[in-house]
């Protein structure tokens, strides 16, 4: 059971204005013409998702750096939702909204520069694994692919 002295990815700032971000956009998407399914309306829907993804999946990390990572990638994700907002608004697909998801995108986007500014003054696991950031081991299809572009 958690109680409230329990906190998670769920309680962060940041991440709470991802998830009103990402239902913003899923928004928008259901309201987009049929000919942007695959186009514009599956770009919204999944750079706003990332968002709230890599919040989450940046937490659940140990090393400050790895998380970093995440929240960097969730930052960008962040800006290309905004783009995504500012597409609609030039195609006139959107009217007299863009100035209130301009200013949702940059709420998240201060609120998850805070906590990456938090994160990399706590440098958790530095201590024990020291200033380096994991890399994960090259995928196998990598090399497979690399040996049929050498030969």
């Amino acid at each position: 059971m958690v109680t409230k002295e329990q906190r998670g990815f769920e309680d962060l700032e940041c991440y709470q204005l991802a998830l009103q971000v990402m239902q913003e956009a899923y928004r928008i998407a259901g309201g987009l013409p049929a000919t942007e399914k695959y186009g514009l309306v599956s770009q919204m829907r999944r750079a706003s998702i990332s968002v709230v993804l890599n919040i989450a999946e940046g937490y659940g990390r140990y090393h400050y750096l790895d998380s970093l990572r995440f929240y960097y990638i969730a930052r960008g994700s962040l800006d290309e939702t905004l783009s995504a907002f500012i597409a609609c608004d030039k195609l006139q697909y959107t009217q007299s909204e863009l100035q209130k998801q301009r200013e949702l995108c940059y709420s998240n986007l201060r609120s998850l520069n805070g906590f990456i500014r938090y994160i990399r003054k706590q440098q958790q696991g530095r201590k024990e694994y020291g200033d380096r950031a994991f890399q994960e081991d090259q995928a196998q299809y990598d090399t497979v692919i690399q040996s049929l572009l050498d030969e």
